[in-house]
């Protein structure tokens, strides 16, 4: 199935959450979470501080049939957990590959949250992919331990821009073969 013909979104159930699609009550928690230094400067899109409306326009754009991203939700609630624990994101590229994005809340840290939301949602394959590429700032190594402890390959170093960072940072890039 090509990327383009991919428009519902499925929930993916783990052990201890469910990754469900993003919903407009989210947008507190998610904005609370987000608002936090440490998050922001760990992504590449995220501003800091979060501007108002920010975390609503990201749910609305991960709620259109034409979206070229899929947002999850990493939701706990229903094993006692918080209702969000963070975001797991696959955007779609060319040539039938995506490109993994996640974090966690600084209170989950540490948990293996995010290293089985993306166990799980490499067993998923939404986007039907060859390969998926992550990257990471270099000075995160636990993200960078989750895409290695998921089976993610290192490729090599580069350099991404980082909104809240308002900077240039070096990254380490990853990859893995899908279907092995």
């Amino acid at each position: 199935m090509r990327h383009e013909e991919i428009t519902v979104q499925d929930t993916i159930y783990a052990d201890r959450f469910v990754m469900r699609p993003c919903r407009k009550s989210d947008a507190g928690l998610i904005a609370m979470y987000a608002a936090d230094d440490r998050v922001a400067r760990g992504t590449r899109a995220m501003p800091h501080p979060l501007p108002p409306g920010t975390v609503e326009a990201m749910i609305e754009r991960a709620s259109r049939p034409s979206r070229t991203e899929d947002v999850w939700v990493i939701d706990g609630s229903a094993h006692g957990h918080a209702e969000a624990l963070g975001l797991i994101s696959l955007e779609r590229m060319d040539r039938d590959q995506s490109e993994v994005f996640f974090w966690i809340a600084p209170a989950f840290w540490n948990t293996g949250f995010a290293t089985e939301a993306l166990r799980k949602l490499i067993v998923a394959d939404p986007h039907r992919s060859d390969r998926i590429f992550a990257e990471v700032f270099q000075d995160n190594p636990g993200s960078a331990r989750v895409l290695t402890n998921c089976g993610f390959d290192y490729l090599g170093d580069a350099e991404a821009f980082s909104v809240a960072r308002n900077a240039t940072v070096p990254t380490w890039t990853y990859t893995m073969k899908m279907g092995q």
